[in-house]
């Protein structure tokens, strides 16, 4: 369905991430936001004209602006980013979202400190993500991960909508709204399928696969934003360029060439790890953890989350944020655990204990210190820079560091240092934390702007084959057959948007009234059958074969299209002419 039949006026960004950013918003008089009002002429999107005559782009223009968006809290801007979190009572009813659902100074009053208060539910995105269960966040008994998700949707929800009404009340929505959902790059078919679940019943969409629904990945959508800056730094069509997005949680990378047209093409497989910056408030939970006992942080965050993750928060605002690596600037840091987290008193025992109480619950953080929190996570990251430039042979002519943890200047300062001399060009963009909702927002205005993308997984089909001598006996099947993996498209390919591979299949047997494909997708482009490890199944079809007196003389053309962000398979049957469809999450 093209757009002109579904009549987009608005295109919303929305970035799921372990801070949410990068919803539309209100008048730019009212908020620190630009809005674009496009009605001279008829305003276009992915190369179509719109029936109506204006085209509404939102973006933000400032660092932090949810801080001010979702939670109403000026005095929050410039601290925290929003947090993707959630507060839920003893019932499992939403209390809290956002901000106010974590960051609370513990009262100062023991009375209160034993009064009960909802725990915060953080980070659950990464439930969706292929991570080890440590890596996972607790969820309360009988939470599930979808709930929370759908539960931040919906409050998010709330405010689209009011909005839209009070400034738009011409739109329709959700029927006139396309919603881009910018996802990690790591997150399988399976996770965005999630995601489109959890926006349907949020009530963004008013079917579950309702096209106003687009994904990209989230280095993509920071490539897009970052074109503009290639002009900046004079580089034309053919330059090839690297994003490194370093995010909350995930650092992903991607490398891309400049089209003609402003287009682009993906060269290399993405690439990404679990060291973005939450990584280094786990090393400062580690160091807490040697300093006062690794049972007593243990008990802290069991018992009391909200005021450990307020310490942490106490930690990034005055330590980690303006960490620069230089220690003739470094003024050693004191954390007064008393006021921070009083609760945290009550589980340090032994010489720990003693320790603490001579240093009046006072915890020092000099220099080396702090080094040694960064270093762990900005060395995996240079070695995923490293491994991303060795995966093509092209230059790199320029290196974006976009998100959030790209501000550090201490992580800045030592990929300059290490790839200074390899990429001419290494650069933050302005607004760096927008840089994926930006855009993301961008694309969804103009999705031919992608042109090629590199296929993250192999792509095939079961298939029933004769049994030949040097196949495993085992697996020979009573009739003489055996099941075997078919590639049609393979891991590490540079494909075009709709570009199809075919592949043409007969009836086994002469009476065979209907024909299953079964599809899989694998990390191995040498895989062979559809049982080994890795391999999993993308999903199937099921087509009918009349006129079995015709025996093996009905051929079926099945063909993979690779679309923007979802794999369409399609069988014809050669001699009805019959055609049947269906659509997967295309894995990128």
């Amino acid at each position: 369905m093209n757009n002109m039949a579904r009549d987009i006026r608005v295109v919303v960004s929305i970035g799921m991430c372990l801070y949410l950013r990068g919803i539309l918003a209100q008048h730019s008089q009212d908020l620190p936001i630009q809005i674009r009002s496009i009605q001279k002429q008829s305003p276009m999107i992915h190369g179509k004209k719109l029936t109506y005559g204006f085209l509404l782009q939102v973006i933000t223009s400032r660092l932090f602006l949810l801080n001010v968006i979702l939670n109403n809290r000026p005095e929050q801007t410039g601290v925290f980013k929003t947090n993707t979190v959630l507060a839920y009572d003893d019932n499992l009813q939403l209390v809290a979202w956002g901000y106010p659902a974590l960051a609370q100074e513990p009262p100062k009053k023991k009375k209160l400190q034993n009064k009960p208060r909802s725990r915060p539910v953080e980070l659950f995105k990464l439930h969706l993500a292929n991570v080890k269960d440590d890596d996972k966040p607790v969820l309360p008994p009988g939470l599930d991960p979808r709930k929370a998700i759908t539960d931040y949707l919906h409050e998010m929800n709330k405010l689209i909508v009011e909005t839209l009404n009070s400034r738009w009340p011409g739109i329709r929505y959700p029927q006139q709204v396309r919603f881009v959902l910018s996802v990690p790059a790591e997150w399988h078919h399976d996770a965005k399928a999630i995601m489109r679940e959890c926006m349907f019943n949020a009530g963004y969409l008013d079917n579950r696969q309702s096209e106003n629904l687009e994904f990209t990945t989230e280095p993509e959508a920071a490539a897009v934003y970052c074109m503009k800056s290639l002009t900046e730094h004079h580089l034309s069509a053919g330059s090839s360029f690297m994003i490194v997005d370093c995010g909350g949680g995930t650092v992903d990378l991607t490398t891309r060439t400049l089209l003609p047209g402003m287009k682009l093409s993906e060269i290399t497989e993405r690439s990404g790890d679990l060291c973005g910056s939450s990584y280094v408030d786990r090393e400062f939970i580690r160091f807490l953890g040697r300093k006062l006992g690794y049972a007593a942080m243990k008990k802290l965050k069991e018992n009391n989350y909200g005021q450990m993750q307020y310490l942490v928060q106490q930690f990034c605002s005055r330590v980690k944020f303006s960490f620069n690596g230089n220690p003739n600037e470094f003024a050693t840091k004191e954390l007064d655990i008393e006021r921070v987290c009083p609760a945290l008193m009550e589980y340090v025992t032994g010489h720990a204990k003693e320790q603490m109480e001579e240093a009046d619950w006072l915890i020092e953080l000099d220099f080396l210190n702090v080094k040694e929190m960064f270093d762990p996570v900005v060395n995996k990251i240079i070695e995923l820079i490293t491994r991303q430039l060795a995966s093509t042979e092209r230059r790199c002519s320029a290196m974006f560091l976009v998100g959030g943890f790209s501000e550090s200047q201490y992580l800045q300062q030592q990929i300059r240092r290490q790839f200074m001399n390899q990429v001419p060009i290494i650069a933050v963009p302005k607004h760096p934390i927008a840089a994926i909702e930006r855009g993301a927002l961008e694309y969804g205005l103009n999705m031919e702007i992608v042109q090629t993308r590199v296929l993250k997984f192999c792509y095939g089909v079961e298939v029933s084959a004769k049994w030949e001598k040097g196949d495993p006996p085992e697996r020979r099947t009573p009739s003489g057959r055996i099941f075997k993996f078919h590639r049609l498209a393979l891991r590490g390919v540079e494909v075009a948007v709709d570009q199809k591979f075919y592949y043409t299949a007969g009836p086994v047997v002469p009476n065979q009234t209907d024909m299953t494909f079964n599809i899989f997708i694998t990390p191995d482009n040498n895989a062979k059958y559809c049982d080994e490890d890795g391999m999993k199944m993308l999903g199937k079809m099921k087509i009918d074969l009349p006129d079995p007196q015709r025996g093996k003389n009905r051929l079926v053309e099945f063909t993979l299209t690779f679309g923007t962000m979802e794999v369409k398979a399609t069988a014809i049957n050669k001699r009805t002419g019959q055609i049947y469809e269906s659509s997967f999450i295309l894995e990128f």
